[in-house]
């Protein structure tokens, strides 16, 4: 049974920030309000590592707020699946309780996520515990697949297409299934799960059109078609592009699909 919403007055406020996917120019207005208005700021970060979400905010943030920085014990490129999702379970629950203290202690506390705190995000982990008990307040950011559909100068879906995401660390045959029939596809968490995704994109007759997209908006991004990525070691910050044709097909004598009797969609979100 979840725990009862906090409701003394000197309780803090929990915001989960989507800070976007790399260039701090990305960051939304909100988020930017967000990050300096509260006296906490938590980020996670790889053991050894500056931490992509605290180099997007470091400059919005003031010395007199206080920084916690969570190290995550494992990462999924270093143990299995199972391993992994015991490991960072016990991280998460130990992580939001040091931030439950925080709230309880009357602080404000802006938990920053890469990309959008609902989309794969690292954050939901501390909303899932924590949003039922204290007073909490997304802020959606910009998604790594947007940048990156942005970085390669590609529309992504179009008129009634229909866009399907899927993790990279899907295994192969269940990837390559996944991919059979889709208009448009994102394929993110690629790592050293590269050489898998190729052959999967290969197998559907996707290939010519898949683009492979590493740290999309960061300074060092790199962007190339996937078929020339075959001696790329990929980080797990990257992802695989497959655009919907629906747009640079259109034309009497070019569809698709079998028309119908429904008009296309032509409005984006």
């Amino acid at each position: 049974m979840s725990e009862p919403r906090a409701t003394a007055t000197n309780a803090g406020r929990l915001y989960g920030v989507g800070v976007g996917p790399g260039d701090p120019e990305l960051i939304t207005i909100r988020a930017q309000r967000i990050v300096r208005s509260c006296s906490v700021v938590v980020h996670f970060a790889a053991r050894g590592r500056r931490g992509n979400a605290w180099s997007i905010v470091e400059a919005l943030v003031d010395h007199d707020q206080r920084v916690l920085r969570m190290d995550y014990p494992v990462t999924t490129e270093a143990v299995t699946k199972a391993e992994y999702e015991r490991v960072i379970d016990g991280f998460y629950d130990i992580a939001s309780e040091t931030i439950a203290r925080e709230l309880s202690d009357g602080h404000d506390v802006a938990v920053l996520c890469e990309g959008d705190p609902f989309f794969y995000g690292s954050y939901m982990y501390v909303h899932h515990r924590l949003a039922t008990r204290f007073e909490t307040i997304v802020v959606p950011g910009v998604t790594s697949f947007s940048a990156a559909a942005a970085a390669a100068g590609v529309p992504l879906v179009s008129l009634n297409e229909v866009l399907t995401v899927l993790p990279g660390v899907m295994p192969v045959d269940d990837l390559k299934a996944a991919l059979v029939d889709v208009d448009a596809a994102v394929i993110i968490k690629v790592g050293r799960h590269l050489g898998d995704i190729r052959s999967a994109v290969e197998s559907a007759g996707l290939g010519d059109d898949a683009i492979y997209v590493e740290r999309a908006s960061w300074p060092d991004q790199r962007v190339l078609p996937l078929g020339e990525a075959a001696d790329v070691r990929a980080p797990y910050f990257s992802l695989v592009l497959i655009p919907g044709r629906g747009l640079r097909e259109r034309g009497p004598h070019r569809r698709r699909r079998a028309p119908d009797d429904r008009p296309p969609m032509t409005g984006g979100q």
